[in-house]
């Protein structure tokens, strides 16, 4: 089950703007106080704050490149595990060619319903019941193809061949529980919310040095704080390897199946072969 983080229940296109408008609003805040401030205290002068200004600033740019980190070494992470589950399951493909002729049909027929549902996975959102559905499936091809091992080292005990396979399929099970893993391993929440709560209290002390100098907020002012806005889009939408805009290519795995597709030896396998239903 996936794990949910900060800001999920919103659809993906909502969150720029909502990002956008707190910023906006936080300095618009800031600066009203310091005018509402400086009709009470005239003495309040845009010095005193300056200062502060900078080191909150800092402080936003060192949040934002730490959380920005976390999220980017994930995806990574992501990306190299998809390459890993690419490579686990053509190596068991071809190594089941080694089996028992009984048993070479059937592995091979499993083994290209299990890529056909792991590619399928990932267009498919986890809230759905067929997402569900898939990993069940994965599950079921888990348990049929082990069965198939055991029977293959029954007939065949050499472990130049099943002996292999078996290699093979635990390194293609192995990668599965990774790739699952690794797409429930988000950012902390509490970073999420330290990195919001140094954004908006940027903000804040922005426009509250603009008030106190007596002048709105310049247009310098708005674009960089958009730019900031648009950086904790990026760090949010790299955070939901599912559902966002930047997500990790299939490509390795596509190109595997493709390839499958072209053996000559797929052709030949009967639908019935496998006891793994779709």
């Amino acid at each position: 089950m996936e794990v949910t983080g900060l800001l999920d229940p919103f659809p993906l296109w909502t969150i720029l703007p909502i990002t956008v408008g707190l910023a906006l609003l936080s300095v618009e805040l800031g600066y009203r106080f310091a005018r509402n401030r400086q009709l009470r205290q005239q003495d309040e002068k845009e010095s005193p704050v300056g200062g502060m200004v900078g080191a909150t600033l800092g402080l936003l740019a060192f949040m934002l490149a730490f959380t920005f980190g976390l999220a980017g070494s994930r995806f990574e992470d992501r990306r190299q595990i998809v390459l890993s589950e690419a490579n686990a399951i053509g190596t068991a493909y071809m190594r089941a060619q080694l089996l028992p002729v009984p048993l070479r049909a059937d592995v091979s027929k499993q083994l290209r319903d299990y890529l056909d549902a792991r590619v399928k996975s990932d267009a498919v959102s986890p809230v759905d019941e067929e997402w569900r559905g898939l990993l069940a499936q994965a599950a079921r091809i888990h348990g049929a193809l082990w069965e198939n091992a055991r029977h293959a080292a029954e007939l065949d005990p050499n472990p130049v061949t099943s002996g292999l396979f078996i290699q093979s399929l635990n390194q293609l099970i192995d990668s599965f529980g990774r790739r699952e893993a690794a797409l429930n391993r988000r950012v902390p929440d509490v970073v999420l919310w330290l990195m919001f709560a140094t954004f908006v209290l940027s903000g804040l002390i922005v426009g509250y040095a603009a008030g106190a100098g007596g002048r709105r907020p310049s247009w310098v002012t708005f674009g960089m704080v958009a730019l900031m806005a648009v950086l904790v889009y990026v760090i949010l939408d790299l955070d939901r390897p599912r559902r966002g805009l930047i997500r990790v290519s299939e490509t390795n795995l596509l190109d595997l199946q493709a390839s499958i597709k072209e053996d000559p030896g797929a052709a030949g396998a009967s639908p019935a072969a496998s006891g793994v239903g779709r």
